[in-house]
């Protein structure tokens, strides 16, 4: 029997209050949080799409876990129980804790970065691409043309162009490349997943000149969903055996758990080298803690054990990237210009063809999460030149590849009533799209402006 609804394969146990507000409170609450829905309050928000990171819900068996959670100092148990499920899933020897992805970063890219090295990856994500610059490093993205083309199908859009990587070791050297870093799925580009022979490519080209090559893995169950479905020869495998053989083609990763570690809290850095593991455990100590917590507590490190197993279980993979799928398809079907197909966590509407009246100058992408918001509590995050753009030696802006709207879905939270939710509000939007205006920038720091910058409206 076949049925057409995929149903979540959970009941809900516990639930938190949404507070539904009035557009006319949203319209001051956004005023107050200066147009940048980063600095709203929670409480304002009535669908949070903002991030899949640390968003999950947990499970019971993490709920239980926590009860567990050995807080010694060093070499809890707990900390045993998080080293080994990471091991055996990864196969890198060299296990460092960290509480969120971003510091995994800091503690590897800090020591292998630094002014003339450059970084090469299919898209560095925002903290990553911050990262290697705050370490004097260039961080250079090159995606496959069809990943800059929202409307162009390629199954594996998250790829890495393999031809542009072997020019660019030409151009500055083998020796002055800190790592090629391959992001999966590739969430920049559109939550697009890698394929298995984009990985081993890279591997052979980063074997045969030296260079470190390291998997950005929060996503890589989503990424072995599709692989599993799309490349030949992997239909036999399980999605744990495919994460296992991309990681197995790397040096090492780094891991926010707070994507596929099903987490509210936490991450890695796994490598091979002892050598490079033993400077990035310096840094870890100095920065984070102990070597056997790194920033995180007894019972973080047990829901982490348990949430890179669970993230594995086929019902919960099928249940989520066709949920994911299902959202892009409502909303296609009524018009709206996205990324396609859609990727695994998250949606990315293309807000230049969305607000084509608006100039990039004036950040199509805000504009339109400013809108979702206003109309129906809606939060989401724009990566376009908000996120992306640069200025030149003028101070004119250079903006982002793509002006986008991702809509990131939390894992086991949201169900089908609040997607249809959201498609009715674009539904809405889009009768009204002429009314939408610009915005400008009235404060910046200068990394991460994203998180932080304020805004004004271009009337």
């Amino acid at each position: 029997m076949h049925h057409k609804t995929t149903i979540e394969p959970f009941r809900i146990k516990v639930v938190e209050q949404i507070r539904l507000t009035t557009e006319a409170e949203r319209r001051q609450f956004l005023q107050h949080a200066q147009y940048n829905p980063f600095l709203l309050h929670s409480d304002e928000v009535i669908i949070d799409l903002l991030t899949d990171s640390g968003t999950s819900a947990m499970s019971a068996n993490q709920w239980s876990a926590i009860m567990r959670g050995d807080e010694s100092y060093a070499g809890a148990r707990s900390w045993l129980r998080m080293e080994s499920t990471i091991r055996d899933l990864t196969g890198y020897p060299y296990i460092l804790p960290t509480h969120q992805g971003r510091a995994a970063e800091h503690l590897l890219y800090s020591r292998i970065g630094g002014p003339g090295k450059v970084f090469i990856s299919n898209t560095h994500f925002d903290t990553t691409r911050a990262n290697v610059e705050f370490s004097g490093a260039t961080a250079i993205d090159i995606p496959i043309e069809e990943g800059k083309h929202p409307e162009v199908y390629h199954p594996f859009k998250g790829n890495l162009d393999t031809g542009r990587l072997e020019a660019l070791i030409e151009r500055h050297g083998a020796e002055n490349i800190g790592a090629v870093i391959l992001t999966v799925t590739n969430n920049s580009g559109g939550g697009q997943p890698v394929s298995m022979a984009n990985a081993r490519a890279i591997s052979e080209i980063c074997k045969q000149h030296g260079i470190l090559y390291i998997l950005d893995a929060c996503r890589i169950a989503e990424n072995a969903y599709f692989i599993h479905q799309r490349e030949e020869g992997y239909r036999e495998k399980s999605y744990r055996e495919i994460a296992h053989e991309m990681f197995g083609l790397a040096d090492g990763c780094i891991m926010s758990a707070k994507k596929d570690g099903l987490v509210n809290m936490g991450g890695f850095l796994a490598l091979r080298d002892l050598d490079l593991a033993l400077k990035c455990r310096t840094v870890l100590i100095i920065t984070e803690g102990y070597s056997t917590y790194g920033g995180l507590s007894g019972r973080d490190m047990e829901a982490i054990a348990i949430g890179l197993e669970e993230v594995f279980e086929p019902d919960y993979l099928n249940y989520r990237i066709k949920s994911t799928g299902y959202m892009g398809e409502q909303l296609r079907k009524i018009g709206v210009p996205l990324i396609w197909p859609p990727g695994g966590h998250a949606i990315y509407v293309d807000a230049k063809a969305f607000y084509p009246h608006i100039p990039v100058e004036e950040f199509p992408g805000q504009a339109l999460a400013c809108e979702l918001y206003l109309k129906a509590g809606i939060r989401c995050c724009e990566i376009g030149s908000v996120m992306f753009g640069k200025y030149d030696e003028n101070g004119k802006l250079i903006p982002a590849a793509m002006e986008l709207v991702r809509l990131a879905i939390p894992r086991r939270v949201y169900t089908q009533s609040h997607i249809d939710y959201v498609v009715e509000t674009f539904r809405e939007l889009e009768q009204e799209t002429e009314r939408a205006h610009g915005y400008r920038i009235t404060y910046e720091p200068p990394f991460l402006r994203h998180f932080t910058a304020r805004f004004e409206p271009v009337v």
